[in-house]
């Protein structure tokens, strides 16, 4: 047999190791992955290899280091046993018979009860949230926690700051959690972080991407959530950043483009939920148990109060807590369906719970942007307009310059959901979010004012408008709804 010279040989060891590469891929990728996520990163790698294998490696895997997943069930089980026995609400007319078995679900996922006696007031003004928040914080004694996605010192958010360093001066204990990725990717992270300092602010980076100092997970994993409490006795969460509403980009700056919020002021029993939450995440950077600043819940005696249940989600928990509660809600709805979510792209059981909803007589509504701030996600999500509207859902398209960030939605009357979780497929695998179960008819018609001033602002989307897009935004549009299944 001749001896094989060196590029023939370069050749073969090149297609044995093509050949290796996809019959692993084949055994590993699907494991424990949605069909859909497997088949995209399967094609990914058989279309380009090395670079999908590289990508596959760096984040093809959605779970936490086993340290967080280790604190993540440590204090899941201290708030199931510290909150035994406080779901005491008023099960009254007009409490919907199916609400037990989807509080039963949240309880089960997340380790929070449902407590009633709350007050919860929404504030869909930017400039308003940011002065209710400070007011707040003006008023602190013991302690304030903050907890943001992003958090960006700038001349919108000075006063923010100056309240955080008042309250240090004034002996409370004040600290704050904000995204590393996100955070940085703003203009002034720096100084943001010296002023925190300089404040004597207690203050972390959360899920860190720092590997010379040990710190390291999927990059992509990101705390996407938004909070404050106060004393244990005020809380507010909900879709707002703590940084100017343009984000203080030059392309946001120069096209007018403006973010519209709204957070969610709430007092009561619930309140310690979402601190628990804060704990949680300070928990998992610091190793720092803030076991003395969870409030003990003695619910008072019931009144005409808000019934809440905090539903905190992420690649901490084993199940998309998040996505089960969605859709055990569309699939409990009786008579209509408001979602409001500024990135809409669901996966393939959302789209059956949404399309099913019509074909039960259902009425129900999608508030979106018109334009986008994120091309990728903004394109997968208008991939899914045509099969929307044939099924009878109502687009409705918030106009420019705005970009309609507020995330809720509402079930017939009764019940709604607000807080950091957009109806994407990355915030349902790889954010950490928390969002918040209300049950009370007056809160609703609070929701649904809001849900009309959107109304108003916007436009519906037709199907005979949608039929004549351009074939290159078809495309485009296609594409990306690839793309996003590639987690």
């Amino acid at each position: 047999m001749p001896a094989l010279d060196g590029s023939t040989f370069l050749v073969l060891a090149a297609f044995v190791v093509d050949f290796i590469v996809r019959v692993i891929a084949v055994i590993v990728v699907p494991r424990n992955r949605r069909p859909m996520s497997g088949m995209a990163w399967l094609l990914t790698i058989f279309f380009i290899p090395y670079l999908g294998v590289l990508l596959f490696l760096l984040i093809g895997y959605r779970t936490l280091p086993k340290k967080r997943l280790a604190q993540q069930e440590e204090i899941n089980r201290f708030i199931l046993e510290s909150t035994e026995g406080i779901e005491r609400v008023r099960r009254d007319e007009p409490w919907p018979t199916w609400l037990e078995s989807v509080v039963e679900l949240n309880r089960n996922l997340g380790a929070m009860p449902l407590v009633g006696d709350n007050t919860a007031t929404l504030l869909g003004d930017y400039q308003g949230s940011l002065d209710a928040m400070i007011a707040d914080i003006d008023r602190a004694e013991r302690y304030v926690h903050v907890e943001f996605y992003i958090l960006s010192l700038d001349p919108t958010t000075k006063p923010f700051f100056d309240a955080l360093e008042n309250a240090v001066k004034r002996g409370v204990s004040v600290r704050v959690l904000m995204d590393h990725i996100q955070s940085m990717r703003k203009p002034g992270f720096t100084q943001t972080k010296e002023r925190l300092t300089a404040s004597g602010v207690k203050w972390e980076l959360m899920l860190p991407v720092q590997p010379f100092k040990g710190k390291w997970q999927r990059p992509d994993l990101r705390n996407h959530r938004k909070l404050l409490v106060v004393d244990g006795l005020v809380g507010f969460m909900g879709s707002q950043n703590i940084i100017d509403r343009s984000y203080n980009m030059r392309r946001n700056i120069r096209l007018g483009l403006q973010w519209k919020d709204f957070m969610t002021r709430l007092e009561g029993p619930i309140v310690s939920g979402l601190n628990a939450i804060f704990i949680t995440d300070w928990y998992s950077e610091t190793d720092d148990m803030l076991t003395r600043d969870i409030e003990p819940v003695h619910p008072r005696p019931l009144t005409d109060g808000l019934d809440c249940q905090v539903v905190p989600s992420g690649p901490g928990f084993k199940g998309e807590n998040n996505l089960r509660l969605f859709l055990a809600l569309l699939y409990y709805a009786q008579d209509r369906i408001i979602i409001t979510s500024p990135y809409f792209v669901p996966d393939e059981s959302m789209m059956y719970a949404i399309t099913t909803a019509t074909q039960r007589g259902l009425h129900v509504e999608l508030f979106v942007s018109e334009i986008g701030d994120q091309a990728v996600v903004y394109h997968a999500q208008r991939s899914y307009y045509e099969e929307l509207l044939r099924a009878g859902v109502h687009i409705y398209m918030y106009k420019a310059p705005y970009i309609l960030h507020a995330k809720h939605f509402t079930i017939d009357e009764e019940v709604a959901v607000v807080g950091s979780s957009n109806m994407d497929q990355r915030s349902f695998s790889l954010n950490m979010e928390v969002s918040l179960m209300v049950r009370g008819h007056t809160f609703v018609q609070s929701l649904r004012s809001m849900e009309d001033e959107n109304r108003r602002n916007s436009r519906e989307l037709t199907l005979e408008e949608w039929m004549k897009q351009p074939l290159r935004s078809t495309i485009l549009d296609n594409l990306a709804r690839l793309t996003s299944a590639v987690q």
